[in-house]
């Protein structure tokens, strides 16, 4: 039996196509279990912080991604960053081993999943598809098992948490946020903080004063524990975290107890001052007196001693670029002293405060380490570089007139740190007490502590105002003080995990090699354009010369002139094509670049994986044959 060549040829590609069927389901079902990151920055690997939160999960959570796809769809960045969401969720679910179960929903305008959508807490923002509202959040939910005390029967108690809105200029603390998420789903409380103060945080109920509004704002979210100065000496391990503002007179028993809660890993936040204004506590103590004033400042030089910080409660930092406007006996005044941080002067890669735009603090100070610290210093707030450093007493002096702080400013052309994270090691302040029971004289390697030079800027004066709305008194919220203080309070009491977890790149790559080739472009086209504009001027001034010439012999200058001009036309036009010459060799490269680029993904890759496929599964049937 003879067959055609057409048939031959027809068979032949049959048979490929079975082959490459065949090829594929089989390397899918042996590689549908591997996973592998060839990013750059390792975008879609969990970092160990995360692993371990997951791993550690007690009880199953159901998490729901809201994505208004509709409202999206001329959006292409948004679109890209939900795509970059869901797979980050999706490699959660998967490492999870079932513990997580994950929904993608889009609620449609008016439909039961947008009302539930707006229930779980999520934000709907405008701008989108014919000016529909859009959300992009992520809703989490976990049960648990609680006792009704009227029927003394269990029933599941549901805890919902969520992420109002991803926005994609926060990408680098996109798993931080998602696994901060998954961490307090899975507590069954509200985390423990400790406080310990000698300001009147707490109001005077006798006085009908309300408790500071940053600690109305904490009592919302943490179960807040006020513990005695007096009478401290040690501080529990339960608590979260301890927050220490305004350390003033601590007894040596109360400075060795926080000293060693550092030292086994407890987290701190230390709020130090030059001059607290609002310090009633030296009103009637016998402390010592600055300028006719009673010190109002505050220090821990032991421990900061101990842990390599330098820190002068006789130095306040002015800032003459980030002054704020403030009313004194009926005149309105820049004070030098009282500062407005913008966003500039706010570190945008610690979770703290990469999304705050504005902080307000008066009369603060400043942080340093000493040249032996073995501690790290990490800035969350620092001063601009039109700052000085100037006494306390000065500026207390020049309380009625802050225009005396102006004169004779000098700038010391530095940024200083007026908070900022301090990471150890840290050693015991105390080694004198090493033979104490359970004394530690080194700490954990994961210790970190959070220092803040201002007592002020928890103060309602410096972020909110009271508003009267309908008969309800309402605060006016105008600086994110407030917001710094829940997020460094949220972000200590997470586990270490969740502190091990810093920013990391985002998933919108540049084309770096493009934009470089067009940056040597741009250069050529520049030093053509200035070529042309100065024969330009030469030209014109020439004729400018010509023209005197012209009186008595009309026709000779306008010959000369007329030869003039065209040699400016032609040196014009050679110019104009060495531009375009240029734009044809960038558009080559640009090309090439793109053509090899398309030969690798469309070509080479395919190649190489289908050649590690049929090598793997090879290697697999070898193995199998030799056991039989």
């Amino acid at each position: 039996m003879h067959l055609s060549r057409r048939t031959v040829l027809y068979g032949l590609l049959l048979l490929l196509m079975l082959i490459f069927a065949t090829l594929i389901v089989t390397t899918s079902r042996w590689l549908r279990a591997s996973r592998v990151d060839l990013t750059t920055d390792q975008l879609y690997t969990l970092t160990p912080g995360t692993l371990q939160i997951i791993d550690t999960l007690q009880r199953p959570l159901k998490i729901t991604l809201y994505f208004s796809d509709h409202a999206a769809r001329d959006l292409p960045q948004l679109r890209s960053y939900e795509q970059r969401v869901s797979e980050m969720l999706q490699e959660m679910v998967a490492r999870s081993h079932g513990r997580i179960q994950l929904q993608i929903i889009d609620p449609v305008p008016y439909s039961d999943d947008e009302a539930s959508a707006e229930g779980n807490g999520l934000t709907a923002a405008s701008g989108g598809t014919n000016g529909e509202r859009m959300f992009f959040g992520l809703a989490g939910n976990a049960v648990s098992g609680a006792v009704d005390s009227d029927v003394m029967e269990d029933r599941p108690v549901e805890r919902t948490l969520a992420i109002p809105f991803f926005d994609p200029a926060r990408e680098a603390f996109l798993e931080y946020d998602i696994a901060k998420l998954l961490y307090e789903l899975n507590q069954t409380s509200k985390p423990v903080i400790g406080v310990l103060s000698s300001l009147p945080i707490d109001g005077n109920p006798v006085l009908g004063e309300q408790p500071w509004a940053v600690m109305q704002q904490l009592g919302q979210l943490f179960d807040v524990k006020t513990l005695d100065m007096d009478t401290l000496k040690h501080v529990d391990d339960n608590l979260k975290m301890l927050l220490l503002i305004q350390p003033r007179q601590l007894s040596v028993d109360a400075q060795y107890a926080i000293d060693q809660y550092v030292l086994r890993g407890g987290h701190l936040a230390v709020f130090v001052d030059p001059d607290a204004e609002l310090d009633t506590s030296t009103e009637t103590s016998t402390s010592a007196v600055i300028g006719g004033q009673p010190d109002q400042s505050s220090d821990l030089p032991r421990l900061f001693a101990a842990w390599g910080v330098v820190f002068d409660p006789r130095k306040i930092v002015l800032d003459r670029a980030r002054m704020l406007s403030i009313e004194l006996g009926g005149n309105s005044f820049n004070h030098p002293a009282m500062l407005g941080l913008s966003s500039q002067e706010l570190n945008r890669n610690d979770v703290i405060t990469a999304s705050l735009q504005r902080i307000d603090v008066s009369n603060a100070g400043h942080f340093d380490l000493t040249p032996t610290a073995r501690t790290r210093l990490i800035p969350l707030l620092q001063s601009s570089l039109d700052a000085e450093l100037v006494s306390t007493q000065r500026v207390i002096a020049a309380s009625n007139d802050p225009t005396l702080l102006l004169q004779g400013y000098r700038p010391d052309n530095a940024n200083y740190v007026l908070a900022a994270r301090l990471r150890g090691p840290f050693e015991s302040a105390f080694p004198e007490r090493a033979r104490q029971p359970g004394h530690l004289a080194i700490s954990v390697p994961n210790a970190e502590v959070i220092l803040v030079a201002d007592t002020d800027l928890l103060t309602d004066r410096l972020w909110v105002e009271p508003q009267n709305i309908l008969g309800q008194t309402m605060m006016r919220v105008f600086a994110n003080n407030g917001d710094f203080v829940t997020n460094l309070v949220d972000n200590l009491t997470g586990s270490s995990a969740l502190l091990s977890i810093h920013g990391r790149s985002t998933s919108q790559r540049p084309f770096t090699r493009v934009q470089a080739l067009r940056n040597v472009a741009d250069q050529k086209f520049l030093q053509k354009e200035h070529e042309l504009e100065q024969e330009l001027a030469d030209t014109r001034r020439r004729l400018d010369e010509l023209q005197p010439a012209k009186g008595s012999q009309p026709s000779t200058a306008s010959a000369e002139q007329r030869r003039e001009i065209e040699q400016f036309r032609q040196r014009q036009l050679a110019i104009n094509k060495e531009l375009r010459d240029v734009q044809h060799q960038l558009n080559a490269e640009i090309d090439a670049l793109g053509f090899r680029l398309k030969f690798i993904n469309i070509v080479l890759v395919p190649i190489l994986v289908t050649l590690f496929g049929l090598l793997y599964g090879w290697r697999r049937s070898r193995r199998s044959r030799e056991r039989r």
